[in-house]
């Protein structure tokens, strides 16, 4: 792998510098012109500002209908109604496949998104079928996108026999997480949801990742169950809960307490902060070190035709959600959708620094918060030392 000299570039907006990729990894940055050397391709940064690669804590890159004919939403506006109607439609739209998850992923290269936890559907009518899909794209792609797999139980965990069999089945085929979904909404029994998905976390050393609709009271229970059952189990630090809408919900007296177990156990979040949603106690979850991860979601799926893949303006929408004015808040933003966003996809740096990876997007943006408000173009997308979007136009 030949070394890769970027020159010219602002670091999140600092002064011009020069990047070097050796290996696929960040090793030096320097004052312009400084760095020279044999057997190294250049790539004029021309004074752009340059963000790490973006990652998209929560997607679902297995169901989309991007790149095909207009869907128009059906179905009702639930989510048993969501899930039924995607059961019912899904195979009428080839969804999942290879292809479609190309598509998808070519669009998230094209907006600067290097690496991605997606959750990818497990249910009794699809076996792992999506799983395998979703690796063939990512090699397809010959890995410009990282992509961490979550076997998500869409459908329901323990209402479905042969669902847990299904996940355990996945993550000994090499899925680094396994999902579950509002135990007690949608199974109606949250405490054999998390003992059968706890169990397999533990058993294959897998983490987990809870999708958590339910709002207010119920959510929060679930919560405390998740809690419990982490620090019983001990699995500090493998443990996210989805969108978890209930935690804005909640009345300050309840949400404090919570905060504070939540941190103690470890568990993380990622949201989509979707419109109308209860804004997150996020600076108390920074305060306490509770990871936050933001994702796209789906994007042009049976559950909606909203979304285009591009985690600068989901960054964009958490700060409009959150009412975040302030440079050092918009920026705030953006590492969320980047640098904090490391641990999603496990790795322990994720900067633009010396041994990070060589993942970087440059945009012609006078600094952070102008780049998160407008959303310009990727001028140039490089992942692991390798230039795969120029001018916006994907390269592989």
């Amino acid at each position: 792998m030949r070394s890769l000299l970027v020159t010219n570039v602002r670091p999140w907006g600092a002064a011009a510098t020069d990047l070097l990729i050796t290996e696929g990894r960040i090793a030096a940055l320097s004052a312009p012109g400084e760095a020279v050397g044999a057997g190294i391709d250049h790539v004029d940064g021309r004074g752009l500002l340059a963000l790490p690669g973006l990652i998209n804590a929560h997607a679902h890159v297995d169901k989309s209908w991007w790149g095909l004919p207009w869907v128009s939403y059906g179905g009702e506006p639930t989510t048993q109604g969501r899930i039924a109607h995607e059961r019912a439609e899904r195979d009428r739209h080839g969804i999942p496949s290879a292809g479609i998850s190309v598509a998808v992923l070519r669009e998230f290269l094209r907006n600067g998104t290097t690496a991605a936890r997606s959750h990818v559907d497990v249910d009794l009518g699809l076996g792992l079928r999506g799983l395998a899909a979703v690796r063939e794209a990512a090699q397809e792609l010959g890995g410009a996108v990282q992509v961490e797999i979550v076997a998500f139980p869409q459908d329901g965990v323990v209402r479905r026999p042969g669902v847990l069999d299904l996940l355990d089945r996945a993550a000994q085929a090499g899925a680094t997480s396994i999902g579950g979904i509002d135990p007690a909404s949608i199974d109606r029994d949250p405490v054999a949801q998390l003992d059968g998905l706890f169990r397999i976390a533990e058993r294959r050393g897998v983490c987990l990742d809870i999708h958590l609709h339910d709002g207010g009271e119920l959510g929060a229970f679930q919560y405390e169950l998740i809690i419990d059952r982490t620090l019983r189990s001990g699995l500090q630090g493998k443990v996210t809960i989805s969108h978890g809408f209930a935690l804005g919900e909640v009345p300050p007296s309840r949400q404090e307490p919570l905060l504070d177990r939540l941190a103690e156990a470890g568990i993380s979040w990622s949201t989509v902060a979707p419109v109308g949603s209860a804004p997150l106690p996020w600076r108390g979850m920074r305060e306490r070190g509770i990871g936050i991860g933001l994702g796209t979601d789906g994007i042009r799926d049976l559950w909606s035709p909203f979304g285009d893949g591009d985690m600068l303006r989901i960054a964009l929408g958490f700060a409009r959600l959150h009412r975040l004015r302030t440079d050092e808040d918009l920026t705030t933003a953006v590492r969320l959708a980047s640098s904090d966003a490391a641990g999603y996809v496990h790795r322990g740096a994720h900067d633009l620094t010396v041994d990070a990876p060589g993942d970087v997007v440059l945009v012609d943006a006078e600094n952070v918060p102008d780049a998160l408000v407008r959303s310009p173009r990727r001028e140039l997308v490089i992942s692991a030392g390798r230039v795969v979007v120029r001018e916006g136009e994907v390269l592989v």
